[in-house]
């Protein structure tokens, strides 16, 4: 198994402007990826199957409100926990085996039997403006609606990052570059707390869902 940090005698060099830092693919084995000093991202892309699109469905009932949290392991206890808070629990089967599956992944990935987890419906952007994670690394993955934005570092500028001034350049400096996550994705995102990673971690931000539209974001800290 791997560890949550790894541990290297010095830090890496910057990335240059033009060099990937992502990793996509359609299989699991792109995850690990994230474990490479180059890269801040890395996307297992998939489709929702029919089951697990109605079963989302289902837990997004008009003015219904979902924000779950779970920090322990991914055991049958958390499963149950989130049964009772979710609007359909009786429609929930297939959401709770694909949380449950995705939470062990990571578990087994990181050499971990804590995770935290949440699981929230947002009407809202939850964080609309670009900006990095303090924390080690994080998945994200939408159920519905749009999915999470991120910023290619050749479209960055980090002197914008943190709270807004007046005097603070525009963080992105190409719009045309931002990267969107697609529905059923799952994202490992560096943040700035993985050791050698510090001032490198991923810019990302939470898309402004559209009129009438709502998202479902499941979001995932091992250890």
């Amino acid at each position: 198994m791997v560890a949550l940090l790894p541990m290297t005698p010095d830090a890496p060099l910057p990335m240059p402007p033009d060099c990937p830092h992502w990793a996509y693919g359609d299989d699991i084995g792109v995850l690990p990826r994230i474990f490479e000093d180059d890269i801040t991202l890395a996307v297992m892309e998939r489709s929702l199957p029919e089951a697990l699109r109605d079963s989302v469905a289902a837990q997004l009932p008009p003015a219904a409100r979902l924000d779950w949290h779970w920090r322990g392991a991914p055991v049958e206890a958390m499963r149950a926990d989130l049964r009772r808070h979710l609007p359909a629990p009786d429609r929930a089967a297939a959401l709770l085996d694909d949380i449950g599956t995705i939470a062990s992944a990571l578990a087994f990935l990181f050499d971990t039997g804590t995770i935290g987890i949440r699981l929230r419906r947002l009407d809202e952007a939850m964080c609309p403006r670009f900006h990095v994670d303090n924390l080690p690394v994080r998945l994200v993955t939408t159920y519905a609606g749009p999915g999470s934005e991120w910023l290619p570092e050749h479209a960055v500028n980090r002197a914008g990052l943190g709270a807004p001034r007046a005097d603070k350049p525009a963080i992105v400096t190409d719009p045309a570059a931002i990267g969107r996550l697609g529905a059923g994705d799952l994202a490992l995102l560096k943040g700035d707390g993985w050791i050698g990673n510090e001032g490198r971690g991923l810019v990302h931000r939470s898309p402004r869902p559209g009129p009438g539209e709502t998202r479902l974001l499941l979001a995932l800290d091992p250890g």
